[in-house]
Formats: C-alpha cells, sequence, structure tokens
C-alpha cells in the first residue's frame, strides 16, 4: 500500500524555463539509469527475496526512488512550463516553435507530449521494462544493483555539469548523492551474504575457474592482478587456447537414422560447385570502381 505525501523529498526550486535542459532531464525519468527503471527493479527484487533483512531494504530504496522519480519528473514540469503554455494557447507562430523550444529535441517534447513528462528517455525514446536486468539471484541482482547506482551516479554529474541553474544543481547534487548511499547499502548487503561469489549455487569447474586466457595479444599486453599472480594460470599459448578440454574441438551431434538420411540430402542438394564460374548480375552492371569481373564483359 502506498501513501502519497504532497510534499516532495527535496525541494525544487527552477530558475527559468528551459525546454531544452527539460529534454536532458527526462533521460533520468524514463531513461535505462533514471528513477523508474531503478523503482521497478528493486521494487519487483523486494516482491520475491525470501530474506526479511533484504526485502525490508528493497521495499525502502524502491520507494524512496518513486519520489526520486517525482523530483526529477517536477525539474522537467517547471523547466517547461511557460513555453508548455504559450504553445498550448497558440500564441507563438508556428515557424517560431523551434526557436521557443531551442531547436532541440525538445520541440518534439512540445508536440507529442505537450511539454509533460513524458516516460522518455532525452532522445524520446519509450521506456521499457526490457532495462530491468534482475534475474532472480541474490548475490547476482546485488551486483546489478551497485552497478546501476553507480551508473546513474555519473549521470547525474553529467546532468549537472550541463546547467548553471543553482536551484536545479542542488536538487540534482542530492538525488545523485542518494545513488552513493544506496550502493553502499547494496554492497553491505551483499557481502551479508556469507558465500556470495560466484553467484548461484553450482560451483565453478575446478579446471578453468583459474585460468586468464590472454586472447588478445601484441602491443599493449600488460601485467596485472587481474591476470598475472599465484590466483591466475595466464595461458598465451594459441595452440592450449582451443580444445581446452582435452578433445578435438570440434561440434557434433548424434542423429536419428531418418534425421541423417534427410541431412545427408540437404548436403548434396546445397552444395557448392566450386568449377563453375558463371557471369553474374554484378558482373552484367559492373561499372567503374567494381574491380575485376567475370570474363572482363565491361566495354
Amino acid at each position: 500500500m502506498f501513501m502519497h505525501n504532497k510534499r516532495l523529498m527535496y525541494t525544487v526550486r527552477v530558475a527559468e524555463p528551459n525546454p531544452d535542459l527539460a529534454s536532458l532531464m527526462l533521460e533520468q525519468f524514463g531513461g535505462p539509469q533514471g528513477e523508474l527503471a531503478a523503482a521497478m527493479r528493486y521494487f519487483t527484487q523486494a516482491l520475491t527475496d525470501e530474506d526479511p533483512g533484504r526485502k525490508d531494504m528493497l521495499y525502502d530504496i524502491a520507494t524512496e526512488e518513486l519520489s526520486h522519480l517525482e523530483i526529477i519528473g517536477s525539474i522537467v514540469a517547471m523547466l517547461n512550463r511557460g513555453p508548455r503554455a504559450v504553445l498550448s494557447e497558440g500564441m507563438e507562430e508556428a515557424m517560431e516553435m523551434r526557436n521557443l523550444t531551442q531547436n532541440s529535441t525538445s520541440h518534439t517534447q512540445q508536440v507529442l507530449y505537450g511539454g509533460g513528462t513524458a516516460l522518455v528517455n532525452s532522445s524520446g525514446v519509450p521506456w521499457t521494462a526490457a532495462y530491468i536486468d534482475s534475474i532472480g539471484d541474490p548475490a547476482c541482482d546485488l551486483r546489478s544493483n551497485i552497478a546501476a547506482e553507480a551508473r546513474a551516479k555519473i549521470v547525474y554529474e553529467r546532468l549537472i555539469n550541463v546547467t548553471d541553474d543553482p536551484g536545479i544543481k542542488d536538487a540534482l547534487t542530492f538525488l545523485m548523492t542518494r545513488e552513493v548511499a544506496h550502493q553502499k547499502s547494496f554492497e553491505k548487503a551483499l557481502y551479508a551474504i556469507d558465500a556470495n561469489f560466484p553467484p548461484g549455487k553450482l560451483p565453478g569447474h575446478p579446471a578453468f575457474v583459474d585460468k586468464y586466457f590472454n586472447m588478445s595479444q601484441g602491443d599493449g599486453d600488460l601485467p596485472g592482478p587481474w591476470n598475472t599472480g599465484e590466483q591466475w594460470e595466464t595461458v598465451s599459448d594459441r595452440d592450449a587456447q582451443a580444445a581446452v578440454d582435452g578433445a578435438d574441438g570440434s561440434a557434433t551431434v548424434g542423429l536419428s537414422n531418418r534425421q541423417a538420411e534427410a541431412m545427408e540430402a540437404m548436403r548434396v542438394r546445397n552444395a557448392s560447385q566450386p568449377q563453375l564460374d558463371r557471369v553474374t548480375g554484378a558482373d552484367l552492371g559492373a561499372g567503374p570502381g567494381a574491380g575485376s569481373t567475370t570474363g572482363d564483359i565491361r566495354h
């Protein structure tokens, strides 16, 4: 059960309308790193988490993210408030609309959504549940949550850097700071799981869990704790990087007699004939820049 408090979690003070800036702010309203995505990610995780402590934390943070959605949405609404009314009342000529909305994607927001806080990102792409990447394993989801909070902080930093409005900077700094706080909570919850790595129940195969395959070789190869030291066995030999299971590295499947017969018929029917070098459409239509053609039939 939710009950709405008409007071925002943080006061929004916008110096003057700016539809162009409003469009950028939509990134944290309906974008992949935005507040709605965060709220839905943590809320749906809370529904199925069987640990009472994590469930409580996830509900708390999910609900707070909804309050953040209200803050960023209010900023968007205030930035659009004047121009929205002017356009709605037909007080500007149509050809002046792009100037009024500062010649950016914001004019699309005005035309399609009337300057409202649409659930789209800063490029006008609609919000989608595909932004929610929960997989149902606490150790895995908490790591994803930590990364999501980190990404959101960076987006808020960038938004802070594109405005000189002190009131907006103040509100965005609050939202950015809460991303830090949430990351700390998720980190603590992750490490409160005694055995949190690797995620899931099944252990890694002992033959491969400590191997580092040096697959990209040449100038720029650098050692580090991610590929050298007592923890790692680095494999740089190209032959040793193939068929690491000790077999021949091929792909096989067992077929029934009927399937094998059909497979052979299909192979014969679709077989290429390397001795054939027929004139093709590319040859017939060849012009300057086509390179060599069969029979060199160009005139």
